[in-house]
Protein backbone atom coordinates (compact mmCIF):
# COMPACT_ATOMS: atom_id res chain seq x y z
CA UNK A 1 0.00 0.00 0.00
CA UNK A 2 1.47 3.27 -0.72
CA UNK A 3 2.04 5.72 2.10
CA UNK A 4 -0.85 8.09 0.09
CA UNK A 5 -3.38 5.43 0.61
CA UNK A 6 -2.71 4.06 3.78
CA UNK A 7 -2.81 7.82 5.58
CA UNK A 8 -6.29 8.03 3.04
CA UNK A 9 -7.53 4.89 5.14
CA UNK A 10 -6.57 6.42 8.32
CA UNK A 11 -8.52 9.24 7.80
CA UNK A 12 -11.87 7.47 6.89
CA UNK A 13 -11.62 6.46 10.88
CA UNK A 14 -10.69 9.60 11.99
CA UNK A 15 -12.43 10.87 15.29
CA UNK A 16 -13.52 14.26 15.42
CA UNK A 17 -12.27 16.85 17.81
CA UNK A 18 -14.29 16.51 21.02
CA UNK A 19 -14.97 13.20 20.52
CA UNK A 20 -13.50 10.24 22.60
CA UNK A 21 -12.85 6.86 20.74
CA UNK A 22 -12.84 3.87 22.93
CA UNK A 23 -11.65 0.71 20.82
CA UNK A 24 -13.15 -2.48 21.76
CA UNK A 25 -10.81 -5.61 19.98
CA UNK A 26 -13.13 -8.52 21.31
CA UNK A 27 -11.10 -12.10 20.32
CA UNK A 28 -12.95 -15.38 20.64
CA UNK A 29 -11.09 -17.96 22.91
CA UNK A 30 -9.27 -21.12 20.76
CA UNK A 31 -11.08 -24.18 20.08
CA UNK A 32 -12.16 -26.48 22.50
CA UNK A 33 -10.75 -30.00 21.83
CA UNK A 34 -12.07 -31.94 24.63
CA UNK A 35 -15.77 -31.25 24.95
CA UNK A 36 -16.84 -34.64 23.84
CA UNK A 37 -19.31 -32.94 21.54
CA UNK A 38 -21.53 -32.19 24.17
CA UNK A 39 -22.70 -28.30 25.01
CA UNK A 40 -20.41 -26.80 27.15
CA UNK A 41 -21.95 -23.35 28.09
CA UNK A 42 -20.14 -21.72 31.29
CA UNK A 43 -18.66 -25.29 32.17
CA UNK A 44 -15.17 -24.07 32.83
CA UNK A 45 -13.47 -26.38 29.89
CA UNK A 46 -9.50 -26.25 28.33
CA UNK A 47 -9.00 -24.79 25.17
CA UNK A 48 -6.45 -25.92 22.41
CA UNK A 49 -3.74 -23.18 22.01
CA UNK A 50 -1.22 -25.41 20.07
CA UNK A 51 -1.77 -23.37 16.99
CA UNK A 52 1.48 -20.59 17.08
CA UNK A 53 0.43 -19.70 13.42
CA UNK A 54 -2.82 -18.35 14.72
CA UNK A 55 -1.53 -16.72 17.76
CA UNK A 56 1.28 -14.82 16.02
CA UNK A 57 -1.15 -13.38 13.36
CA UNK A 58 -3.30 -12.26 16.40
CA UNK A 59 -0.46 -10.80 18.40
CA UNK A 60 1.00 -9.08 15.76
CA UNK A 61 -2.38 -7.30 14.86
CA UNK A 62 -3.80 -6.62 18.16
CA UNK A 63 -3.02 -3.00 19.95
CA UNK A 64 0.21 -2.23 22.34
CA UNK A 65 -0.42 -1.46 25.75
CA UNK A 66 -4.24 -2.27 25.79
CA UNK A 67 -6.48 -3.09 28.96
CA UNK A 68 -6.84 -6.70 28.84
CA UNK A 69 -10.14 -8.41 30.12
CA UNK A 70 -11.21 -11.53 29.82
CA UNK A 71 -14.32 -14.04 30.98
CA UNK A 72 -14.32 -15.88 34.49
CA UNK A 73 -13.79 -19.02 32.18
CA UNK A 74 -9.89 -20.55 32.06
CA UNK A 75 -10.64 -21.03 28.24
CA UNK A 76 -10.63 -17.11 27.83
CA UNK A 77 -7.09 -16.84 30.22
CA UNK A 78 -5.18 -19.68 27.89
CA UNK A 79 -6.38 -17.95 25.12
CA UNK A 80 -4.81 -14.25 26.70
CA UNK A 81 -1.00 -16.30 27.59
CA UNK A 82 -1.22 -17.45 24.23
CA UNK A 83 -1.26 -14.24 22.50
CA UNK A 84 1.59 -12.56 24.69
CA UNK A 85 3.75 -16.02 24.32
CA UNK A 86 3.84 -15.11 20.80
CA UNK A 87 4.50 -12.09 20.70
CA UNK A 88 2.63 -9.50 22.10
CA UNK A 89 3.39 -8.05 25.35
CA UNK A 90 1.86 -8.87 28.30
CA UNK A 91 -0.33 -6.19 30.47
CA UNK A 92 0.30 -5.69 33.66
CA UNK A 93 -3.03 -7.45 35.00
CA UNK A 94 -5.65 -9.65 33.06
CA UNK A 95 -8.70 -8.08 34.62
CA UNK A 96 -11.63 -10.81 34.65
CA UNK A 97 -14.89 -9.92 34.29
CA UNK A 98 -17.79 -12.87 34.98
CA UNK A 99 -19.90 -10.34 32.98
CA UNK A 100 -18.03 -11.61 29.75
CA UNK A 101 -19.24 -15.11 30.41
CA UNK A 102 -20.83 -17.59 27.96
CA UNK A 103 -24.88 -17.96 28.42
CA UNK A 104 -25.36 -19.83 30.85
CA UNK A 105 -26.99 -23.01 29.58
CA UNK A 106 -28.35 -24.84 32.51
CA UNK A 107 -29.38 -28.13 31.80
CA UNK A 108 -28.86 -28.14 28.14
CA UNK A 109 -24.98 -28.22 29.44
CA UNK A 110 -23.57 -31.91 29.17
CA UNK A 111 -25.95 -32.85 26.39
CA UNK A 112 -24.67 -33.68 22.98
CA UNK A 113 -24.57 -31.29 20.86
CA UNK A 114 -25.82 -32.68 17.29
CA UNK A 115 -28.69 -34.46 19.00
CA UNK A 116 -29.85 -31.02 21.05
CA UNK A 117 -29.55 -29.31 17.22
CA UNK A 118 -31.64 -32.02 15.25
CA UNK A 119 -34.34 -32.21 17.77
CA UNK A 120 -34.61 -27.98 16.78
CA UNK A 121 -36.32 -26.44 13.83
CA UNK A 122 -33.52 -25.38 11.24
CA UNK A 123 -34.41 -22.04 11.81
CA UNK A 124 -33.29 -22.23 15.68
CA UNK A 125 -30.52 -24.49 14.98
CA UNK A 126 -28.71 -22.26 12.29
CA UNK A 127 -28.28 -19.70 14.73
CA UNK A 128 -27.82 -20.41 18.17
CA UNK A 129 -29.56 -22.66 20.81
CA UNK A 130 -33.21 -21.75 21.03
CA UNK A 131 -34.70 -18.19 20.24
CA UNK A 132 -33.06 -15.20 21.91
CA UNK A 133 -35.56 -15.18 24.83
CA UNK A 134 -35.95 -18.27 25.70
CA UNK A 135 -34.47 -19.14 28.93
CA UNK A 136 -32.48 -22.93 29.13
CA UNK A 137 -33.88 -24.48 32.42
CA UNK A 138 -31.80 -23.63 35.33
CA UNK A 139 -29.86 -20.99 33.06
CA UNK A 140 -29.93 -17.84 30.92
CA UNK A 141 -31.12 -16.24 27.97
CA UNK A 142 -29.75 -15.06 25.12
CA UNK A 143 -31.61 -11.80 26.04
CA UNK A 144 -30.34 -11.84 29.35
CA UNK A 145 -26.81 -12.26 27.85
CA UNK A 146 -27.24 -9.06 25.82
CA UNK A 147 -28.06 -7.63 28.96
CA UNK A 148 -25.37 -8.39 31.17
CA UNK A 149 -22.78 -7.91 28.03
CA UNK A 150 -24.22 -4.57 27.29
CA UNK A 151 -24.40 -3.01 30.89
CA UNK A 152 -20.46 -4.30 31.21
CA UNK A 153 -19.54 -2.62 27.75
CA UNK A 154 -20.82 0.90 28.82
CA UNK A 155 -19.45 0.43 32.11
CA UNK A 156 -16.01 -0.17 31.34
CA UNK A 157 -16.34 2.24 28.29
CA UNK A 158 -16.85 4.72 30.81
CA UNK A 159 -13.72 3.86 33.24
CA UNK A 160 -11.32 3.61 30.46
CA UNK A 161 -12.66 5.72 27.98
CA UNK A 162 -10.12 6.41 25.44
CA UNK A 163 -8.06 3.42 25.69
CA UNK A 164 -7.86 -0.11 23.14
CA UNK A 165 -9.53 -2.50 25.30
CA UNK A 166 -8.78 -6.34 24.64
CA UNK A 167 -11.33 -8.48 25.62
CA UNK A 168 -10.81 -12.44 25.29
CA UNK A 169 -14.23 -13.79 25.28
CA UNK A 170 -16.57 -16.16 23.78
CA UNK A 171 -19.03 -16.58 20.76
CA UNK A 172 -22.21 -15.95 22.01
CA UNK A 173 -20.92 -12.46 24.42
CA UNK A 174 -19.21 -11.61 21.19
CA UNK A 175 -22.51 -11.88 19.38
CA UNK A 176 -23.92 -9.88 21.98
CA UNK A 177 -21.55 -6.85 22.28
CA UNK A 178 -22.45 -6.66 18.43
CA UNK A 179 -25.73 -6.55 18.93
CA UNK A 180 -25.10 -3.71 21.64
CA UNK A 181 -23.45 -1.29 19.44
CA UNK A 182 -25.21 -1.89 16.48
CA UNK A 183 -28.55 -1.28 18.47
CA UNK A 184 -29.92 -4.70 16.62
CA UNK A 185 -32.87 -6.78 18.67
CA UNK A 186 -31.01 -9.91 20.44
CA UNK A 187 -32.34 -12.35 17.50
CA UNK A 188 -30.99 -10.31 15.03
CA UNK A 189 -27.26 -10.41 16.68
CA UNK A 190 -27.74 -14.35 16.79
CA UNK A 191 -27.00 -13.95 12.71
CA UNK A 192 -23.05 -12.95 13.21
CA UNK A 193 -20.25 -15.82 13.02
CA UNK A 194 -17.57 -15.75 15.66
CA UNK A 195 -14.62 -17.95 14.66
CA UNK A 196 -12.31 -19.31 17.26
CA UNK A 197 -9.30 -16.89 17.72
CA UNK A 198 -10.60 -14.15 15.34
CA UNK A 199 -10.95 -10.60 15.87
CA UNK A 200 -14.17 -8.23 16.18
CA UNK A 201 -13.48 -4.07 16.63
CA UNK A 202 -16.15 -1.79 18.07
CA UNK A 203 -15.29 1.68 18.28
CA UNK A 204 -17.33 3.32 21.27
CA UNK A 205 -17.60 6.99 20.31
CA UNK A 206 -18.46 9.41 23.19
CA UNK A 207 -19.17 13.10 23.45
CA UNK A 208 -21.38 15.59 25.06
CA UNK A 209 -24.74 14.50 25.39
CA UNK A 210 -24.60 11.39 22.61
CA UNK A 211 -22.72 8.09 22.73
CA UNK A 212 -22.73 5.79 19.28
CA UNK A 213 -20.47 3.47 17.87
CA UNK A 214 -18.40 2.72 14.37
CA UNK A 215 -17.53 -1.08 13.33
CA UNK A 216 -14.43 -1.17 11.90
CA UNK A 217 -14.46 -5.03 11.65
CA UNK A 218 -16.12 -8.10 12.62
CA UNK A 219 -14.67 -11.99 13.00
CA UNK A 220 -11.45 -10.69 11.30
CA UNK A 221 -8.81 -13.95 10.70
CA UNK A 222 -5.43 -11.58 10.85
CA UNK A 223 -3.48 -14.86 10.59
CA UNK A 224 -4.10 -15.38 7.16
CA UNK A 225 -2.96 -11.29 6.57
CA UNK A 226 -0.43 -10.59 4.15
CA UNK A 227 1.69 -7.08 4.51
CA UNK A 228 -1.21 -5.21 1.95
CA UNK A 229 -3.67 -6.63 4.18
CA UNK A 230 -2.11 -5.97 7.35
CA UNK A 231 -1.20 -2.31 6.04
CA UNK A 232 -5.08 -2.07 5.15
CA UNK A 233 -6.69 -2.82 8.54
CA UNK A 234 -4.23 -2.27 11.20
CA UNK A 235 -5.88 -0.12 14.23
CA UNK A 236 -5.40 3.75 13.24
CA UNK A 237 -3.46 3.99 16.72
CA UNK A 238 -0.07 5.40 17.64
CA UNK A 239 2.13 2.47 16.09
CA UNK A 240 0.91 3.35 12.46
CA UNK A 241 -0.03 6.86 12.55
CA UNK A 242 3.70 7.41 13.70
CA UNK A 243 5.11 5.26 10.53
CA UNK A 244 3.01 7.62 8.28
CA UNK A 245 3.88 11.06 10.19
Amino acid sequence: MSDTAAKSFLAQHAVPTGVTSTRWWWVRHAPVRTDGGNIYGQVDIECDCSDRHVFEGVAKFLPKNAVWYASGLQRTHQTARAIWDAGLSAPAELIKDKAFDEQHMGEWQGRNRAEFFASLPAEIGSYWFAPANERAPGGESFNDLCERVGAAVERISVEHAGKDIVAVAHGGTIKAAIAHALKLDPWSGLAFTIDNCSVTRLDHLAATGHIGWRVPMINQHPWGAGPVHEAKHHPAGPDLVNKLA
